[in-house]
């Protein structure tokens, strides 16, 4: 992917990821070092109990963590998928004795609008983050 398309599809996700960490995930990192710190004061629990106690705290960061990240792999899959299906298409297009310049264009319209489709992907993808997010995070 040519650089200019990948640092827009980069910026678009890391603004998207930004704002989940800053809206959700910081706030659930509070709560479990709030409920982990909780766990260490119960000072007539066994050391076997206050570990269980603190996992239990940390677990819904990692589930919450978790969807964030299989969200991510599966947008990356698909745009990866994407510029795959452009590759071919030059590559057919070079086959067909195309020049460079006509390979390179179609390439380079073919990679924006994958990049462009991708990026319109984002709100629905962060709304159903948050919604996730906000579900998880109601469950603690």
């Amino acid at each position: 992917m040519a650089e200019a398309h990948q640092a827009r599809v980069t910026k678009a996700v890391e603004d998207m990821v930004q704002s989940l960490e800053r809206d959700h995930i910081r706030k659930m990192q509070g709560r479990m070092f709030q409920c982990s710190a909780d766990c260490c004061d119960r000072s007539t629990d066994s050391m076997a109990q206050v570990h269980q106690c603190i996992e239990r705290c940390h677990t819904p960061l990692a589930h919450a963590q978790g969807t964030v990240t299989a969200e991510l792999e599966k947008f990356q899959d698909r745009l990866s998928r994407c510029t795959m299906h452009c590759n071919d298409k030059a590559r057919d297009l070079f086959d067909t004795g195309a020049k460079e310049p006509a390979v390179r264009a179609l390439m380079e319209q073919c990679v924006g609008s994958c990049v462009d489709d991708h990026i319109n992907l984002l709100p629905s993808m962060t709304r159903k983050l948050q919604e996730n997010l906000e579900s998880i995070s109601q469950s603690q």
